[in-house]
């Protein structure tokens, strides 16, 4: 018999029962590993205390409700075929509570972070117990710190010790206030029932009586001075204001009817008049925390702001007479050129209202942090130890290639998230691998391993960036603002321990194919024996290329060799902990030794949840690339850990701010927060050239649209570095929205959709049933629920508890449905098998059939820019977004330098843009609830590509101009010059002023405006191709995912830069160049040697011709290379062009004379 028992006060005990052998031992671990673990999808059911029989569940009592897969033990995935050998009976026992019976140290790797579990379709549900080989030293730390709390039933606060030792010589742990109270009661140790000795507490108990001694009262001499019957000044207290509250706060006493409010001395003596009392204060403004904002909107100067409305205003009256005055003055030498040049500017001047127009209201933004955390993490009366109040977020990873985005790259990533200064215990970071690369999983692995030392590094010195490639790649010195004498030293230290990680990182690969040969090479010869050992008869047995985990198993994810049930497209759903949920309270480190690398004495080592990620991927799905990777993140987060709040990231954007998730929860905690979906931070980019050859920055997007955006309805969301509101994410509508009417949207109708419960302010138990509509229809019952978001009913009961979490405080003025501050200070509760299981049947290839993800709930499908659609659909359903600029850039990442994947990512961008145009997402059907102004924003982004089309045909007029002497206008009149000069210093006027009060410089203007036409000749045509072939045709668009680069030499920064990459892409800007350089010598020939020279129509043509090829010059020197070489395809296709050129000149325009009939050409 082997019988297991735990010491926890009123905790479930399960004893195993078996006949011995084997099968007993491996119960009996597994029975251990199991006990205590409960699952978090409940958790507005459950009770505050975590020792409480209601929290504990059995996790074989728990059944997986999703996808049909079932749970198998560990056992199982290793001994598929045999059968157990033993019986077990299990059953639980409650131990009551004494001091005897207290919590034993937490194991040093809990079941969960050392099981690997996968699954999939039509397969069973394993969890594979991987071996651990160390144990980092933050674990050992918080095993030996473990029993550092009072062990006083109901108190959990932090224990007291006199010098080194406890008060007691039985070393009874107990705190500061339970100590006292000890001491008062009779001095008596709980533990061993003696008196305390060497303590007088003569002291305390004078303190303690002068503490609970009323008041002395006022005289009434003091009143008849004062000429007042009451104790209080004639200043009405607040009308909220709670006099129990005051009372248990500051221990006042009570006077004549009234509180008095004394300042130290007890109030005095004497007073005057109508200035009160003297020793008396006003009343505290207890609701002076929840009064002051979180964040300030700062509206632009109105002396840049009102100019540059008036400029658009005098640009668009410009625009609108050169028009008139176009038309009403055709060229009937050309009427041809005139009507294709005609047509391209009524274009242009229409694509400029688009773009300007939303630019109308820009605004500004800002925080304070300080209020935040008073507000969340102060002690108060509903959170007396000052617990963090703050809600949960889920931090998403996506990686789909570890050879175009390298594991190291997507570790520093990781280790930045992991260091963030937010809660602990209020943060998990999920990574998902779309790839299934067995690389990516042991980078990880070696991440979570490595991160025990950096993150209380961080900590401790207050490091920034927390990317340690970024930190030691800086060249400022790293000793400013740096106080602590260690620090040197313990910088060297983890530099070092950088320099081997990377190391270890990079050898993986080869670690990886060697230990696969090798295992491989075993298998052969075991098959080879088995072969021979059975006859010739035999069929020849198939070896498999399988790849090997450092256990000895086969990677269940992707093989190099592509077998089956392990290639790209097909391959089992995989999830594993690196690291567990920590604990609620924090654990400090130790001084530094041989397990420890640097001393952390008084730094919390406690690191956040870390989980491992990849959907299972079978033949005959759709896996809907990254939108559907992101949604099996929201799925898999809902069951294991649940935080109202994401933030998706991509593998190369790391935290550069590590303030900035508390920046982004200013905006949704503040008052009407309830209604924004998401917080976008701007996009800042490392590693690209001085000169920003390619506008890679992208500056005037992210500083100019976004910023103007912001004033509207809120920013567009850009695929990272973006928090979400996960009820938004789920498809449901706002709590109250807008709609507009009438012309403009002049007409506004305010929403609630969210029914009024709260006639007052309830508690926990009642609110955390109300839940947010499904839709705007309110007819949609809670009922369709697990057929809109599938069969899990786990996932299902995780809906209410985000929203409920989600919410803001109640005491917030104009809070409908709020929640009680203090309500979030609850611990998490850990992870169990079971929970696991769940998450991995959400991530089955099958389990959104027959669902609305994708469609409406999680981000949407059918686009290659998935991004731009899915927080449209949030901007229609009437939430709000906000733009979040930060002092420090909240992230930074890497963009592409070189030309060619430049111009693909362009592509991409643009080939979104124009499915969305052809989609029901076109902002022409939106809804009422989104403004006018928004529409066109979003109209903008589906109708740019299209500018292309007119962008080539008048960027090759100037040619066609100097190559026939005719000119769009049939002379250079006054009237001309003048509407073209005002156009032109209009646009300048504005570019300007947007200079000014975006923060941009005119470098970035002007390299933005110079890839605006190579893009416009180049990608942007070849996406509206893409586009009419998918929406006529049907032909499916494919991408290529932006490589990213492995590292930052500074030999090598630039190298990417110079490399030429042929594409298709670059052949209309090669030909726009050639045939307006070609023309312009054509041009100028023509002129000189004509008998009447017409240098009017040559200046024009050549002004135009010389625009084109300023705008172009960037791409001609991407062409050259480093050396200035131009490429031997320049030569060919510009000779080519010149053939070309001149047989059409000579059949367009022979030359006259004697022989005209001969000269005159025909095409065969």
């Amino acid at each position: 018999m082997v019988l297991q028992r735990s010491s926890s006060p009123a905790s479930p005990v399960t004893i195993t029962i078996s006949s011995g052998g084997r099968g007993a031992a491996e119960g009996a671990m597994g029975s251990s590993r199991s006990m205590g673990l409960t699952s978090p999808a409940p958790r507005h059911s459950l009770p505050n205390n975590l020792h409480s029989p209601v929290t504990a569940s059995h996790p074989s009592g728990r059944a997986s409700s999703g996808g049909g897969s079932r749970y198998c033990p560990a056992s199982a995935s290793r001994d598929e075929g045999s059968e157990a050998t033993s019986e077990f009976v299990h059953y639980t026992v409650h131990i009551p509570p004494t001091p005897d019976h207290q919590p034993l140290p937490s194991p040093k790797r809990s079941f969960i972070s050392g099981t690997i579990f996968t699954g999939g379709f039509n397969c069973v549900t394993r969890g594979h117990v991987m071996e651990c080989s160390a144990d980092s030293s933050s674990e050992e730390a918080g095993v030996k710190s473990a029993g550092m709390v009072c062990r006083m039933n109901g108190c959990d606060g932090e224990a007291f010790l006199c010098g080194s030792n406890s008060p007691c010589e039985c070393d009874f742990m107990i705190c500061r206030d339970c100590y006292l109270e000890c001491i008062a009661s009779g001095g008596q140790c709980p533990g061993c029932k003696e008196i305390y000795r060497g303590v007088s507490d003569d002291e305390e108990s004078l303190e303690e009586e002068e503490e609970d001694k009323a008041l002395p009262l006022t005289s009434m001499a003091e009143l008849r001075a004062g000429r007042r019957m009451s104790l209080m000044r004639s200043t009405k207290a607040p009308p909220d204001f709670d006099h129990n509250r005051w009372l248990f706060e500051t221990k006042g006493t009570y006077g004549y009817g009234n509180a008095l409010w004394p300042k130290d001395g007890h109030g005095g003596g004497g007073g005057g008049g109508g200035m009160g009392f003297k020793g008396f204060d006003e009343p505290p403004n207890f609701g002076g925390r929840c009064r002051r904002p979180l964040t300030r909107k700062v509206g632009v100067s109105q002396a840049i702001i009102s100019p540059y409305r008036l400029l658009i205003m005098i640009r668009l009256v410009a625009l609108g007479l050169f028009l008139h005055w176009r038309i009403r003055h055709p060229n009937h030498e050309a009427i041809w050129l005139w009507a294709m040049s005609i047509t391209c500017e009524v274009w242009f001047a229409f694509s400029w209202l688009l773009d300007q127009l939303p630019k109308l209201c820009p605004v500004n933004r800002a925080t304070d942090l300080s209020v935040l955390k008073e507000r969340f993490e102060s002690p108060s009366i509903r959170n007396p130890k000052g617990r963090s109040d703050l809600p949960g977020i889920d931090v998403f990873v996506s990686t789909a290639d570890p050879e175009k985005e390298p594991p190291l790259v997507t570790a520093n990533t990781i280790l930045s998230i992991l260091a963030v200064d937010y809660p602990v215990e209020k943060l998990a970071c999920y990574l998902s691998d779309d790839g299934g690369s067995l690389l990516t999983f042991e980078a990880l692995a070696e991440t979570a391993s490595f991160a025990g030392v950096w993150v209380p590094f961080c900590r401790k010195h207050d490091i920034e960036p927390r990317n340690p490639e970024a930190y030691f790649s800086q060249k400022r010195d790293p000793l400013k603002n740096k106080v602590r004498l260690d620090f040197v030293r313990e910088r060297r230290k983890v530099k070092r321990e950088y320099d081997e990680f990377k190391v270890r990182i990079n050898s993986l690969p080869e670690s990886i194919r060697r230990r696969s040969d090798a295992y491989n090479a075993q298998e052969e010869i075991r098959a080879k024996k088995q072969e021979a050992a059975g006859g010739n008869g035999t069929e020849p047995i198939k070896i498999l290329k399988a790849t090997w985990m450092s256990d000895g198993s086969h990677w269940p994810g992707t093989w190099p060799s592509a077998e089956q049930d392990h290639s790209r497209g097909d391959h089992a759903g995989i999830i594993q902990a690196m690291l567990a949920p920590p604990n609620s309270e924090p654990v400090m480190g130790l001084e530094a030794s041989d397990k420890n690398l640097i001393d952390t004495t008084g730094v919390d080592i406690r690191l956040p949840m870390l989980v491992y990620v990849s959907r299972e991927k079978r033949p005959g799905y759709d896996h809907n690339k990254k939108a559907g990777a992101m949604n099996a993140l929201v799925r898999t987060s809902a069951i294991m850990s649940n935080g109202p709040f994401i933030l998706n990231l991509d593998c190369d954007h790391y935290f550069y701010n590590s303030l900035a998730l508390r920046e982004g929860m200013c905006f949704m905690l503040d008052r009407g927060g309830d209604r924004i979906c998401y917080v976008q931070f701007p996009q800042r980019f490392e590693g690209i050239d001085p000169n920003d050859r390619y506008a890679n920055h992208n500056l005037v997007f992210f500083d100019v649209s976004m910023r103007a955006m912001d004033g509207l309805q809120g920013p567009m969301y850009v695929g990272t570095g973006c928090i979400f509101r996960r009820t938004a994410l789920y498809g449901f509508s706002p709590p109250r929205a807008t709609e507009h009417h009438g012309w403009f949207g002049r007409k506004k109708i305010k929403l609630f959709l969210r029914k009024n419960t709260m006639g007052k302010k309830r508690e926990l138990e009642d609110d955390k049933e109300i839940m947010l509509q499904p839709t705007e229809d309110g007819d949609i019952e809670s009922q369709l629920l697990p057929k809109r978001f599938g069969s899990s009913a786990t996932l299902v009961a995780s809906i209410p508890v985000a929203e409920y979490q989600g919410r803001l405080l109640q005491d917030l003025p104009g809070v409908r449905q709020g929640r009680p501050a203090g309500a979030l200070t609850v611990p998490r509760e850990p992870l169990d098998a079971a929970t696991v299981a769940e998450a991995i049947s959400v991530i089955s290839c099958f389990y959104e059939d027959k669902t609305e993800w994708g469609q409406r709930v999680g981000w949407i499908y059918g686009s290659v820019t998935e991004d731009v659609v899915t927080g449209y659909r949030m901007h229609n359903r009437g939430w709000r977004s906000v733009y979040c600029v930060t002092k420090r850039d909240a992230f930074r990442g890497t963009a592409p330098i070189n030309l060619t994947d430049r111009l693909h990512q362009v592509l991409r961008w643009a080939t979104g843009s124009v499915e969305i145009f052809f989609s029901r997402n076109n902002a022409l059907f939106a809804t009422r609830r989104m403004k006018f102004l928004q529409r066109v924003a979003y109209f903008n982004v589906g109708m740019y590509p299209f500018t292309s089309i007119f962008l080539l045909v008048y960027c090759i007029l100037p040619a066609i101009s100097l190559f026939t002497g005719q000119f769009i206008v049939q002379s250079l009149s006054i009237t001309f010059l003048v509407f073209l000069l005002a156009i032109s210093a209009t646009l300048c006027m504005l570019a300007l002023l947007e200079i000014k009060w975006s923060g941009i410089t005119l470098h970035e203007w002007w390299r933005n405006e110079q890839f605006w036409l190579i893009g416009g000749t180049s990608a942007h045509p070849a996406a509206v191709l893409q586009g009419l072939l998918k929406v006529i045709a049907g032909v499916d668009i494919s991408f290529t995912l932006t490589s990213k680069p492995a590292s930052d030499d500074n030999d090598d920064m630039f190298a990417e830069l110079y490399a030429v990459k042929w594409s298709f892409l670059m052949v209309p800007p090669i030909t726009i160049m050639m045939i307006n350089m070609i023309s312009i010598a054509v041009g100028v020939a023509r002129t000189m040697y004509s008998e009447y020279p017409q240098w009017s129509k040559l200046l024009g043509g050549v002004f135009f011709s010389f625009w084109v090829l300023c705008h172009l010059y960037p791409f001609a020197k991407g062409l050259m290379g480093r050396r200035g070489k131009v490429p031997t395809i320049i030569y060919v296709w510009s000779g080519l062009l010149s053939i070309v050129i001149s047989l059409l000149w000579v059949y367009i325009s022979p030359p006259a004379g004697r022989f005209k009939d001969s000269m005159n050409f025909q095409f065969p």
